[in-house]
């Protein structure tokens, strides 16, 4: 599987926890948050998939129910 890939997988997981996506340019600034009781991610359109993926495995790392949920084997091992 290709980074690319890996990033949509993992991306689509963000999403399935709730968290709403936003694609912006953010000079090295995204991650996920909660903001008045809603869950949202900010992808920074300012790094290539290696580093938005590192942003969005920290996220999906904070998540106490990413367990229960299917993933790949690949992004399973990501994730640990």
């Amino acid at each position: 599987m290709h980074t690319v890939e890996r990033l949509e997988e993992a991306l689509a997981l963000v999403s399935r926890l709730g968290y709403t996506i936003r694609q912006d340019c953010l000079g090295g600034r995204g991650g996920g948050c909660e903001l008045k009781g809603r869950k949202l991610f900010f992808l920074d359109l300012d790094l290539g998939p290696d580093e938005q993926l590192e942003q969005v495995l920290a996220t999906l790392r904070s998540e106490p129910s990413v367990g229960e949920l299917p993933v790949s084997a690949e992004l399973a091992e990501l994730l640990k």
